[in-house]
């Protein structure tokens, strides 16, 4: 029993019986409640926000810091509390549900999610048009109020700084005007985009729209109503050319793009010449490459539900193709139903490839050449989610029955690439293509290589192809703080393909002389197929990476498949991570270290 619970009490609460059950661990909070929203009515505040954290945004705080654990009776180190004049909620991860429904009274509502969008889209729900969300203020920090007016802000910042002094930034790639408003929509399949222009000045922001779709709530949050350098005009999106004329044909005027997301009607209306400002990318798409912390946080928490979703497909693949009754289709669909806390949907159409179709990298099974799985072929499976919190893509190849030499080369050789790439150490700047070799060398050592590019950016609930991050010619350098997925492969025509893929953040190491130096941080969490790899094949340092890979999934996706009471799946992901042990070395201990280790033993024993 939990402390301060009678035994043999039901000892989590029942808010649907009359009267209420509540175990004797919950904690009345009647009175915290009345006297908040007594607080709240005066200055007209719609909802009140309590985080779990101090002034100085601690982890650990002090008794007195503790104001979700007073007003919500909740004392998991996790969670984020909000208060309206009728409603009370909490959210929080799965580590903590349970506890919150032994500590909780009936007048919380409980939110089994902790993602910021999950909060907010509450938050628009709920508060009427033109209400106050209140908060402290020194319970927040700037990387968790990145709010579109700061953005705005600090993308004006860097127009000011070009030394070409652009009056005007023209955002044409849905995703730049996603980012810079906080918005999402669903007028793009997989992508959370909504067709939209942006010209933004010193002064100014028209955000071409339909405007039939602007709702009042999204007017005020884009403050519509006011004129000043915050305040947002809504415009047709059919007017772009005609309202960027107008703006064009004043004098003065100079217009910043980035070429490679403006189509040629944008930049034909831009003239003359020296009305034009370019580059390869707009200062937008630049910036939102780089994730701040709370962004590289919540990103790398999709990645770990999300591996649990990708585990419970292998394991039941493994399962139920012995049987030869399920197929590429069935295998697509099972993934979807995998993917469910905070999911928007998946990134994009499931590839599921057996056999020759697998040779095809960008294949996806259609009831036309829809294949029966079978343990004598290659499967490759190639999928992601739409998570709220962040955008996820991961692939993996298996073999359910005995591979062939060739088969087992190969796919060790696309793995030694891939974590030769992934424990690299770089300096930051450094680009991509510079180091995309390192992902084929392996292969290329006998002759085999792969037709397609080596990675690409991953967004923050975003396309989860975000450009212009990777290791392409045209990608930008990297730098700290940038996702990037790492997908070396080998497809052999009409015979099997392997891609093996991981996401991977950038981050700072310490070496022995330099600084200012990066590597990859992997944040796919799914073990790789153990009979497909020839450790003989592997350097020391792969093996020792292997490992530590490994590792790292025990402790992460371990932690989420407790929480989900997922057992099965954790023995699972416990056999397919056992350490590997170097060919020709032995895990066993030697005759005179055990004969020492007894000694020792037996020594203590009599001491």
């Amino acid at each position: 029993n939990p402390p301060g619970a009678v035994a043999n009490e039901q000892t989590e609460r029942n808010c649907s019986l009359t009267p209420p059950y509540l175990p004797s661990t919950a904690v009345n909070t009647t009175l915290q409640l009345k006297e908040l929203r007594a607080l709240m009515s005066p200055l007209s505040i719609s909802a009140y926000i309590i985080p779990d954290t101090d002034a100085h945004l601690s982890e650990y705080i002090s008794p007195r810091d503790a104001r979700l654990a007073f007003m919500t009776g909740f004392t998991g180190s996790a969670g984020t509390a909000v208060v309206t004049p009728t409603k009370a909620v909490l959210w929080t991860d799965s580590r903590y549900w349970v506890q919150a429904e032994r500590q909780m009274d009936c007048n919380w509502d409980l939110k089994r999610d902790v993602s910021i969008m999950s909060v907010a889209e509450w938050l628009i729900s709920e508060v009427p048009p033109g209400g106050e969300i209140g908060f402290d203020p020194f319970l927040f920090s700037l990387s968790k109020s990145q709010s579109w007016q700061m953005k705005v802000e600090q993308i004006r910042s860097q127009m000011t700084d070009s030394p070409y002094k652009p009056t005007a930034l023209l955002l044409s790639a849905l995703d730049e005007t996603a980012w810079l408003f906080n918005m999402r929509g669903s007028d793009i399949p997989y992508n959370p985009f909504f067709y939209s222009y942006t010209l933004l000045t010193m002064n100014e922001i028209w955000l071409f729209v339909h405007m039939e779709r602007i709702t009042d709530e999204l007017k005020v949050y884009l403050n519509t109503s006011c004129d000043g350098p915050l305040c947002v005009q809504l415009k047709s999106y059919d007017s772009v050319l005609d309202d960027l004329k107008m703006y064009v044909d004043q004098p003065g005027i100079k217009v910043w793009i980035g070429t490679e997301y403006t189509n040629y009607a944008l930049y034909e209306i831009i003239t003359p010449e020296d009305k034009l400002m370019t580059s390869s990318y707009s200062p937008v798409l630049t910036t939102k490459a780089v994730k701040d912390e709370t962004e590289q946080q919540i990103l790398r928490d999709a990645h770990v539900r999300d591996a649990v979703a990708v585990i419970q497909l292998l394991m039941w693949l493994e399962k139920v193709v012995p049987e030869g009754k399920e197929t590429e289709l069935t295998a697509a669909k099972y993934v979807d139903t995998c993917r469910r806390e905070n999911l928007k949907g998946p990134s994009f159409d499931t590839i599921s490839a057996s056999g020759p179709n697998a040779a095809l990298a960008h294949y996806s099974p259609t009831a036309e050449n829809n294949r029966k799985l079978t343990v004598d072929e290659m499967y490759l499976v190639d999928s992601g989610g739409q998570y709220l919190d962040g955008t996820t893509d991961i692939t993996r190849t298996v073999h359910w029955g005995t591979p062939t030499p060739m088969q087992k080369e190969a796919f060790t050789r696309v793995l030694m690439g891939n974590i030769e790439i992934s424990r690299t150490i770089f300096p930051s700047g450094t680009r991509g293509v510079n180091m995309e070799m390192l992902g084929r060398r392996a292969l290329w050592e006998v002759g085999l290589n792969y037709g397609h590019g080596t990675g690409h950016g991953v967004g923050n609930y975003f396309g989860v192809h975000e450009w212009p991050v990777g290791f392409q010619s045209n990608n930008i350098p990297f730098r700290e703080g940038m996702f990037t997925s790492i997908e070396p492969g080998y497809y052999k025509e009409n015979d099997f393909g392997i891609r093996i893929e991981d996401v991977a953040v950038i981050v700072p190491v310490t070496t022995k002389y330099g600084h200012n130096y990066l590597t990859f941080d992997t944040v796919s969490l799914v073990p790789y197929d153990r009979k497909l790899i020839d450790t003989s094949l592997l350097s020391s340092e792969q093996l020792q990476w292997l490992n530590s890979y490994y590792e790292t999934i025990r402790k992460l996706v371990g932690l989420e498949l407790d929480q989900q009471e997922l057992h099965e799946e954790k023995d699972w992901m416990l056999r397919n991570t056992e350490p590997f042990v170097a060919p020709g070395s032995s895990a066993s201990v030697s005759s005179s270290s055990l004969t020492l280790i007894l000694l020792t033993v037996t020594l203590h024993n009599i001491i």
